[in-house]
């Protein structure tokens, strides 16, 4: 009995995937450091949600909506607020889901060394025998000349464009056509 419980474990186990990293799930936003959620991310307080569009139709959308003509999309977007103006920077940044599996790795490597396949390499990167899949997020960071960092929590601003982030957010996941959408400030 012990044998069958050892050899089920094993098998279990052989052809089990192990996640190693979770990309995190975002309901409708979160305010994070962008260091801490993303190393390639600036210092600075981020607005981030999750993307669930293809890649750059966020930067088709503010660059449709703000009139943009593709010249400084990514940084120094302006936008008013009660008067006062503010500019933004965005990052389409992506978090992959990585995990371990174990028989396709041992597999492809017995295979390999079985039929003399020196090409057949299962390490995909950093030394880490990993599958990925991507999740996409849009990290915004918001500064004025007044302030640095506007989504900071001793910001004065911080509410006011929090709430200028949610509705740009709600309106660019809601409208599949970004030709319709005008500088609405």
């Amino acid at each position: 009995m012990r044998h069958i419980f050892a050899i089920s474990f094993l098998l279990l186990l052989a052809f089990s995937c192990i996640p190693l990293r979770v990309a995190p799930k975002i309901e409708d936003y979160q305010v994070a450091r962008g260091k801490k959620f993303n190393r390639k991310l600036p210092q600075r307080e981020m607005f981030i949600f999750q993307d669930p569009k293809e890649a750059l139709e966020f930067y088709n959308y503010i660059d449709a909506k703000f009139q943009l003509n593709h010249e400084h999309v990514y940084d120094d977007v302006p936008f008013e607020i009660d008067g006062a103006q503010f500019f933004f920077s965005f990052y389409e940044v992506e978090i992959a889901n990585k995990t371990l599996e174990l028989f396709p790795t041992m597999f492809d490597f017995f295979v390999g060394e079985a039929l003399g396949w020196e090409d057949m390499d299962p390490i995909l990167s950093d030394g880490e025998v990993v599958k990925r899949q991507g999740n996409w997020y849009v990290a915004i960071e918001v500064y004025s000349d007044a302030e640095k960092d506007c989504l900071a929590s001793t910001s004065f601003s911080r509410s006011s464009v929090l709430n200028y982030l949610t509705l740009l957010k709600n309106e660019y996941i809601s409208n599949p056509n970004f030709e319709e959408v005008q500088d609405k400030n």
